[in-house]
């Protein structure tokens, strides 16, 4: 868009000093054949001033159709057909009413151009809000669709971790699901690694994509991401959240925190399941098995069935065995639960 657009402003640019130079008697005032190198002097002045011009309205053009575009994404198709189909009778009506418009004296004129864009906006609006009545006037059944949901835009980390895959598969997570290019470009770069396990889990990351795209239950986009003014991946997602009106669906801490400053609502896969995990108070008794030590004396150390980490004090002398623990406190952070006990008596 912008190169097309500085060459086509270049172009006109040329032609419109070349034809203002008839308007001078450049003959006249540099001599023959002098006056053909005034001439090309200001074809080139102007070709020069429309390349500028160019660039400003491409770089303004591409902002309003990434905007657009945006904006598109985020309506159903029969909503923008309808829409444009009042856009159409909108811009018939305001015709008609413009032969009405121009008989008003002296004004007439001057209020015909903003009555046919506010007749044209109307049409289009009431057009674009109505737009299942209107397909249903018309034979078109849209009874059991379902309406555009919210949009999830999942980051690398949540893909990594795997775990959105279920979530989305047993319908807790719903809506649109957003995978950006810039994603699936380092899954690429993790896949293609030289190291065995950053490849393997490149690749199934890669893998897990496909499952996301055939379990979301309100649509899969991948989408492409153009910000030229950032940088880092992060930025570009909590960017795209917010141009899209979206959720974030991540895992990692940093960018969990980044995003809530900036506005963006974060779906943690980390805090769901620390949320799905059993409530475990003071003084329970559990019975975990003690697979190595602590790092602190005489501690030992063992998980329970979903993962949660038991700190065992006086737990040493148990590491490989199974045993009861009474527990002492409960340590809940936004990495994890951990939980703290002592043998039972």
């Amino acid at each position: 868009m912008l190169v097309v657009s500085r060459l086509l402003f270049a172009l006109l640019g040329g032609l419109g000093a070349f034809q203002a130079s008839g308007s001078f008697d450049l003959e006249g005032q540099f001599g023959s054949p002098w006056h053909w190198a005034a001439t090309a002097g200001l074809v080139v002045v102007g070709a020069l001033i429309g390349f500028l011009v160019g660039g400003l309205l491409g770089r303004w053009l591409k902002n309003r159709i990434s905007a657009i575009d945006r904006a598109a994404d985020r309506r159903p198709a029969g909503e923008l057909i309808v829409g444009a189909g009042g856009l159409v009778v909108g811009l018939l009506v305001a015709v008609l009413a413009g032969f009405a418009v121009l008989q008003l004296p002296t004004v007439g004129p001057y209020l015909l151009l903003p009555v046919v864009l506010l007749v044209a906006y109307v049409f289009s609006r009431i057009a674009a809000r109505k737009h299942v009545d209107i397909l249903r006037l018309v034979g078109i059944r849209t009874k059991g669709q379902r309406p555009a949901g919210p949009v999830r835009v999942i980051d690398t980390s949540a893909i990594i971790d795997g775990r959105v895959v279920e979530v989305v598969k047993s319908k807790f997570l719903s809506g649109q699901l957003v995978v950006p290019d810039v994603v699936l470009e380092e899954l690429q770069q993790v896949a293609d690694s030289s190291d065995h396990l950053k490849r393997a889990r490149g690749r199934r990351g890669l893998d897990l994509v496909d499952e996301l795209k055939a379990s979301a239950n309100g649509g899969f986009q991948v989408r492409n991401v153009d910000y030229p003014d950032i940088d880092e991946v992060d930025a570009m997602l909590v960017r795209l959240a917010q141009d899209l009106d979206a959720s974030l669906v991540t895992t990692d801490f940093n960018l969990n925190k980044v995003a809530q400053i900036q506005g963006v609502e974060v779906l943690n896969v980390n805090e769901l399941a620390n949320a799905l995990r059993p409530a475990v108070l003071p003084g329970e008794t559990l019975k975990v098995k003690v697979i190595r030590e602590g790092k602190e004396y005489d501690q030992g150390v063992g998980y329970l069935d979903d993962g949660t980490m038991i700190v065992v004090d006086g737990g040493r002398k148990l590491v490989g065995a199974d045993a009861e623990v009474e527990v002492t406190s409960v340590l809940q952070n936004p990495s994890g639960k951990m939980i703290f006990a002592k043998p039972a008596a």
